[in-house]
Formats: C-alpha cells, structure tokens, sequence
C-alpha cells in the first residue's frame, strides 16, 4: 500500500512537473529554430538570435539599467534593513509581532494604486524624480523589505542573539564590534540567500517600471514589452536568457538557504 502510494504521488509530482516544463522546452527549440511554421517541427536550428539579441545594444543598456536599479535597491535595503532588524531583536523583541505586520504593507496595495499615488505626490516636487531610476529604487527597497526581513529574522533567531552579545561584551567588545566581527558573520548565508531571493523578484518587475520611468529609462522588462512585436524567434531568445539568468539565481538562493538551515 505505501508503495502504491509512494508510487502515486511520484507520478503526480512528474506529470505536473512535466507539465511545467514543456512550455519553456518548446520557447527554447524556437528561440533555436531557423523558422518553424506549418511544420510538426523547424526547419532548421541556428544561434542568430541569441546572436542578435547580445549583440544590441538597447538590450545590453537595459539589461545594465535594470541591474543597476536592483543592487542600489538591495544595497540600500541592507544598509537600513540589517541595523533595524538587529535593535529589533537585540532591545525591542516584543516589536518583532508589529514588524511582520508592517514589512506586509507593499503587498497590501495593488502596485497599480501605488504608482499612481506616488505621481500625484512627487509630479510637483522640487526634485525631478518621476521619469529617473531614483524613483524604482525606492520603490524596489519597499518591495524587497518583506523579502528581507523575515529571512534574516530567521537567521537572527537561530544563533542566539543575546548569547552572543553578552558573551562579546564580557570579553570587552561594544555593541557595535560585537554586531560588525560577532554577528554579521553569522548572518552571511541568509542575508546573502534574500538578496538573491530580492533581486529575482525585482528583476522582473514591470508595473512600477512601466508607469513611473517607461521608455525615459528603459529597463529589461520594459524592452521585452517594447520588442514583443519584432521576430517571435527573438522573443523566445530574450525570455529564455531572462528565464536563465533568474533561474541561476534562484538555484544560488536555494543552495545558500540550504547551507543556512544545515
């Protein structure tokens, strides 16, 4: 009987996996093919499009821009996100409860909504700011807040926090010494595990890039919208290399996080 049912669930898990994975094994075999119409399959297999899509230059721009926005995001996020988290936990753990309250508020309002109020609010600011990347990365750090904090409040949880501090502060060390030489060690493969988590996610975001900069600041989403009616064979090439590169870090996520409960 467990082995009927052992047997069951492996085939649910590998159909729907199959599933899955046929409509981005076919993208990919027409990203190769040479042209593909009538036919059960192409007619031919070629890297022209892979060749053409690294070779232009609004892709290789867009491709830069986005990265830029995500790690200033993500470098912005750490930067305030690690010391909150740790006065959080280490003086006031009782506001641990009201902060997984708080860091849900970014998923509470359709990004729609959002967008449009924060062009009524900055459309008559003294700083331009509608229209350049400072805007996205202000609003990718609220994205990546939730993403953040609970991973690394986990990770705060499990080395015994106040151990630590008591234990650095009889040996001599501030706070500060003891957070910076102590700490932040410890803290390396979850905060490392949620900036790849992050920059998945804002990676692929289109709706506050699209409303709030557009084509004024051309990141990749907002070039894969704005080439979606040139050669479906490029298409397919440009969604596998995004598929690729999010892919990749989503496999150095898992493993980090992996290496983390270990």
């Amino acid at each position: 009987m467990e082995n009927n049912k052992l047997f069951l669930h492996k085939g649910i898990v590998y159909g729907i996996s199959t599933l899955l994975l046929i409509p981005i094994l076919a993208t990919f075999i027409y990203s190769l093919s040479s042209s593909w119409g009538a036919t059960i399959l192409p007619d031919g297999f070629s890297l022209k499009w892979y060749g053409a899509l690294l070779t232009d230059p609004r892709f290789i721009d867009a491709f830069g821009r986005s990265l830029f926005i995500c790690i200033a995001s993500l470098l912005l996020a750490t930067v305030l996100v690690l010391p909150m988290i740790f006065v959080v936990f280490y003086y006031y753990p009782k506001l641990d409860k009201v902060m997984n309250l708080l860091i849900l508020l970014p998923f509470a309002v359709p990004p729609v909504v959002s967008s449009v109020g924060l062009l009524q609010l900055y459309a008559d600011s003294t700083f331009q700011l509608i229209g350049t990347p400072w805007i996205l990365v202000g609003t990718y750090f609220t994205i990546a807040l939730p993403f953040m904090y609970r991973a690394i409040a986990n990770s705060f949880t499990a080395i015994n926090l106040k151990d630590l501090i008591d234990a650095a502060h009889l040996l001599g060390a501030s706070t500060t010494k003891a957070f910076l030489l102590i700490i932040l060690p410890n803290l390396k493969k979850g905060l490392l595990a949620s900036l790849f988590l992050s920059f998945s996610f804002l990676l692929g975001e289109f709706v506050f890039a699209n409303i709030l900069v557009g084509t004024r600041y051309e990141t990749l989403q907002i070039y894969l919208y704005n080439m979606r009616q040139t050669s479906g064979h490029f298409t397919s090439a440009l969604v596998m290399t995004y598929f690729a590169f999010i892919f990749l870090c989503t496999w150095l996520a898992s493993r980090l996080t992996r290496g983390n409960n270990l």
